[in-house]
C-alpha cells in the first residue's frame, strides 16, 4: 500500500462503483481500504486508524447511518462523507445527525467527490503535504521536489522538475513540445525543441517505462 499522507476507508457494496472510487482515489495518491458491508467496514476501523470514512448508506449488515452513529458513540470523531442514493431531506438530517461531515447524493461526478475531500482536508488540516503517486513504487513531492524512486531520492534540475510538475497537473493528455515550452518558459527565450526533449529523455530515465509515451508528430501523453 502507498504510504500517503491520508488514509481512506470506503464502504460500497456496488463492487464496479466500489472499484471505480478506489481506482480514482489511488491515483489521487491516497491510501484505500475497500469494504463491502457494515460489519467488514467496522472491523477495519477498530483496526487500524483512518483519516477520513467515505460511506454508503445501504449496504448489508450494519447500514452506514448505524455505522457512523456507533463510532461517534464510541468517541471515535474520524470525519465521514455519505454516498448515497438517497436523497430525501429526511435522509440528509439523519445522515448529519449520525455524524457525518458531508454528504454526496449518487449518482456523482468524481471531480464533486475531490472538492468534497479537499475541504476535509482543509477543514481537518490532513495531508498538509503534497505527494503525487505516479505508480507503485515512484513518488514525487511537491513540498521538498524530490522525486522518490523505489526508495532512491532523486533532486531534479528545475527545468526537469518543472516539466514534471506540468506532465502531472495534465495527466493523460497530449502535450505539445510547442504547450511545454510556452509553459514552462514562459517569460524567458523558449529553447529549442531538442533542448526540451533531452529534459523529458532524462526524466523517462528516471520513471517506469510506459509513463511519458511519445504520440509521434504530436507530442507527449504523462500516463
Amino acid at each position: 500500500m502507498y504510504n500517503t499522507h491520508m488514509k481512506i476507508l470506503l464502504l460500497e457494496d456496488d463492487e464496479i462503483l466500489n472499484e471505480l472510487i478506489e481506482s480514482f482515489l489511488h491515483k489521487n495518491g491516497y491510501e484505500v481500504v475497500s469494504t463491502f458491508d457494515g460489519e467488514e467496514a467496522e472491523s477495519e476501523l477498530y483496526k487500524s486508524k483512518f483519516d477520513l470514512l467515505l460511506l454508503d448508506v445501504n449496504v448489508p449488515n450494519i447500514s452506514g447511518f448505524e455505522l457512523l452513529k456507533n463510532l461517534r458513540k464510541n468517541d471515535i470523531n474520524t470525519p465521514a462523507i455519505f454516498l448515497t442514493s438517497l436523497n430525501e431531506t429526511e435522509d440528509l438530517k439523519e445522515g448529519f445527525l449520525s455524524g457525518c461531515d458531508d454528504y454526496i447524493k449518487k449518482p456523482f461526478e468524481f471531480e464533486e467527490l475531490n472538492l468534497r475531500i479537499d475541504n476535509i482536508k482543509r477543514l481537518y488540516k490532513i495531508d498538509s503535504s503534497h505527494i503525487e503517486y505516479i505508480s507503485k513504487d515512484i513518488s514525487y513531492n511537491f513540498d521538498t521536489i524530490a522525486l522518490h524512486v523505489k526508495g532512491t531520492v532523486h533532486h531534479l534540475s528545475k527545468k526537469e522538475r518543472e516539466i514534471l510538475e506540468y506532465f502531472l497537473k495534465n495527466k493523460d493528455r497530449i502535450i505539445s513540445i510547442e504547450e511545454i515550452g510556452n509553459n514552462i518558459w514562459s517569460y524567458e527565450d523558449i529553447p529549442t525543441d531538442s533542448t526540451i526533449r533531452t529534459y523529458i529523455k532524462n526524466l523517462r530515465k528516471l520513471l517506469e517505462d510506459e509513463i511519458i509515451t511519445t504520440i509521434k508528430g504530436v507530442g507527449y501523453r504523462f500516463n
